[in-house]
């Protein structure tokens, strides 16, 4: 496969939507620094296309909307199907995401206090965090009946995309209209912020509660 069909099979490859031949058109002639026929974009595109006819592919190039774009060949649509169902258990409720904000935030933090500051119960929430691991019991609290910490765990920082609690948003970040939960003005926590890294929630696994 020569250079421009790799570039060609790039652009496709990496656009969310399907990506036109003008556009190709474009991308090439800045990246080259110079005029590119079109007549070549088309031709290695249809060689791309044939390429990817082939039993050894499980994806293939399909012209839709007037552009291009990578799609799995229907024979497996149906272990994709099971992959979605899967990742759609993984996704947490808008009251279990308030309440894990609030761990990550404030963490090492009691289930009480969590309560306080969302101002309704919160058992339910936090056995679901815990049952999914993404948070984990710190120790317990020097306090009157010693009362369970709680923190996130590792598969937490995964769950969001990140390396360490450093790279979460700072309250500085977001609007103070954004601080809906806990405290006006708290400096501290901003329940808005592990919405903001979260792919997986646009869907709840369950329904929001207010009793949890």
């Amino acid at each position: 496969m020569d250079v421009l069909a790799k570039h060609i099979e790039a652009l496709i490859f990496c656009s969310p939507q399907p990506i036109k031949v003008e556009e190709i058109l474009k991308c090439l002639t800045e990246m080259f620094d110079a005029d590119v026929p079109e007549e070549h974009i088309t031709e290695a595109i249809d060689k791309l296309s044939q390429k990817y006819q082939d039993d050894e592919y499980a994806f293939e190039i399909i012209k839709s909307g007037g552009g291009y774009q990578f799609l799995t060949k229907p024979a497996y649509q149906a272990s994709i199907g099971i992959l979605l169902k899967q990742k759609s258990k993984r996704r947490l409720s808008t009251s279990a995401l308030e309440t894990l904000s609030i761990i990550a935030y404030k963490q090492p933090i009691t289930k009480s206090e969590v309560e306080q500051i969302r101002g309704v119960n919160c058992d339910y929430a936090v056995n679901k965090l815990l049952e999914k691991e993404l948070v984990i019991i710190k120790g317990k609290a020097d306090t009157i009946g010693k009362p369970l910490l709680y923190g996130t765990s590792e598969n937490f920082m995964d769950y969001f995309g990140i390396n360490s609690l450093s790279e979460l948003p700072t309250p500085k970040d977001f609007a103070e209209e954004d601080n809906t939960i806990g405290k006006e003005n708290d400096p501290d926590f901003n329940p808005s912020a592990l919405k903001d890294h979260s792919s997986e929630n646009d869907n709840p696994e369950e329904e929001d509660d207010k009793n949890d």
